[in-house]
């Protein structure tokens, strides 16, 4: 019988399909949307978390909730401890559910440099070249600003993934804007256009004021009351609660996943592919359980032995960075007063009638690009002006804070380099992560230099005259600042800001985990695509970038069918 003749099954009912996607996050919503979207193909998207219909989700000032917090969305890992961060324990918030970390995330649409990619390609990675990356970028995208005027070169306006200006800023997004400028920073409008450098305010992923997670873009096709989760495909079978234990194989070749669902196991089988795209930590610790990876750390657990693939887990990259706060008694700014309190309830009714306001805010709304030295060739620090006092995570989140404002100074390409390994062979455990934070000197100087930048933009006028006060700074001193001072700060204050990438990397080495068309070494019918695969990491936030990997993978996926 033709394949393109074959009638799909409904979603759940079937033991196989044509593709198994692993993970419906960033990555895996895009993926299976697009295999989807071929006539007569049948996908599996398998996910361990719920649906994405939750007012936290949707809202997108709900980010000061979920991204800090373990919950049924948010799976909370915690590193080993961090000797540079004074044995300290980094909270690690991966999304959990449908849209993974797109439904959690700070919505920030953010590329990266174009020197990034055009380093992957250098690094024997052909194919992803900036040039060649970025038609996936423009057909991802829904940028709502340009689609009002000419066409740019550089931005998509029919994409699934809506792009949009923030809806209603506080002025003190512009204030940080002003004091940046005033500092001697340019304006930059647009980030992800012909250049990086300069302040602004973000641009994020939502649309009418509500996060557009890859779900809504991908999944449900723009219907948030869209239950069956397929967007009308009936060959889109997308199962949620659902554990990926182990990827089975004959021989060297992947032919399903053994999962586990309301509590009874049962195999999936795949025609032709399997795709893990469940993230930096859960796809190298996929891997591994089913016996793809360093083959002694998999015989010290019991683990048989598949394919001897020494680079999974390895070359873990994330961004760290360090956060100046100021506590400020101002009702433009969130934080537990009762003067904020009172004015949250009219702006709740604000959002509920027309989807503006603080309710709308991402609580991220100005930030930019800068480099700590001119000879550099591209920004090496990112700056997110937070309308909040960064508080506590994990466990002690939640913590009332009052009113102020913070500033995340990012290293956007750092040196140190960490590792992802099994507690045990079951997927229900969580990994050992271990990042290796500032074990490498000059990602301590680059923080350094954040901080000192940070004060002197805090010390403009158009921020000062708000006044408030520095929190945790007092022993910093005048000027400069005492660079020893400044690194105990950094060791006891510096910590994630939520992009780990690169334990599955793609390459030509021998580390080099998947090839440039992500196919895994040595086995057959097996692929990873999301954001493991970065050989190093982009300079900027990776949620976009990892939704550019899937629409490339899609096609690679759909060229080896024919």
């Amino acid at each position: 019988m033709n394949e393109s003749a074959r009638q799909p099954v409904p979603a759940g009912d079937n033991d196989e399909y044509d593709y198994i996607v692993v993970g419906a996050g960033s990555a895996g919503c895009a993926i299976a949307s697009r295999l989807a979207d071929t006539p007569g193909v049948t996908v599996a998207l398998l996910e361990t978390g719920p649906d994405d219909h939750h007012f936290l989700v949707s809202t997108p000032v709900g980010v000061a909730k979920l991204a800090v917090a373990e919950g049924p969305r948010n799976y909370g890992y915690r590193t080993v401890p961090q000797p540079a961060l004074n044995n300290r324990s980094s909270f690690q918030p991966r999304g959990r559910g449908l849209g993974g970390s797109s439904s959690i995330n700070g919505m920030l649409y953010i590329r990266g440099h174009r020197n990034d990619y055009d380093r992957w390609a250098q690094l024997g990675c052909a194919g992803w070249s900036y040039e060649e990356v970025l038609p996936y970028f423009i057909r991802a995208e829904g940028n709502e600003r340009f689609a009002r005027g000419p066409a740019n070169p550089w931005h998509g306006v029919d994409g699934p993934l809506y792009v949009s200006d923030q809806r209603s800023l506080s002025p003190f997004s512009q204030r940080f804007i002003d004091a940046a400028r005033q500092l001697g920073m340019p304006l930059n409008d647009d980030f992800n256009g012909e250049h990086q450098d300069g302040v602004g305010l973000y641009q994020v992923t939502q649309h009418n004021g509500e996060r557009w997670n890859t779900a809504r873009a991908y999944l449900h096709r723009g219907n948030a009351a869209d239950t069956a989760f397929n967007g009308g495909r009936a060959g889109l079978a997308v199962m949620t609660g659902t554990v990926a234990l182990r990827v089975e194989f004959e021989q060297q070749r992947a032919r399903g996943v053994r999962v586990v669902r309301d509590g009874v196991e049962r195999s999936l089988r795949a025609r032709r592919e399997v795709i893990l795209s469940a993230g930096a930590f859960n796809s190298p610790q996929l891997l591994m359980a089913s016996g793809v990876g360093p083959a002694a750390h998999l015989r010290e657990l019991g683990i048989p032995v598949r394919c001897d693939l020494p680079g999974v887990g390895e070359n873990l990259q994330d961004h760290i960075d360090v956060t100046i706060r100021k506590e400020v008694p101002s009702a433009d700014l969130y934080g537990y007063s009762l003067r904020n309190i009172v004015r949250m309830i009219p702006e709740l009714m604000r959002y509920r009638r027309d989807r503006s306001g603080m309710f709308s805010s991402n609580v991220i709304e100005a930030g930019g690009f800068t480099r700590t030295r001119p000879n550099l060739a591209e920004p090496d620090l990112q700056f997110a002006f937070i309308l909040a006092l960064v508080g506590s995570r994990g466990k002690n989140a939640g913590k009332k804070a009052p009113p102020g404002y913070s500033c995340h100074a990012t290293n956007l390409r750092p040196q140190s380099r960490g590792v992802v390994r099994l507690r045990s062979a079951d997927m229900r455990e969580a990994p050992l992560i271990d990042p290796r934070y500032l074990s490498v000197e000059s990602d301590m100087d680059n923080l350094v230099t954040g901080v000192r930048l940070t004060r002197k933009i805090y010390a403009q006028p158009a921020l000062a005259e708000a006044g408030g006060r520095e929190l945790f700074t007092d022993d910093f001193g005048p000027g400069e600042g005492d660079e020893q001072a400044i690194r105990a700060y950094i060791r006891e204050h510096a910590d994630t800001l939520f992009h780990p990438v690169g334990t599955c990397k793609m390459g030509v080495d021998s580390m080099a985990v998947v090839d440039p068309a992500l196919r895994v070494r040595g086995v057959e019918g097996l692929r990873v695509a999301d954001a493991s695969v970065m050989p190093t990491l982009i300079g900027g936030n990776t949620n976009a970038p990892t939704i550019m990997i899937a629409e490339k993978a899609a096609d690679l996926i759909r060229a080896s069918a024919h």
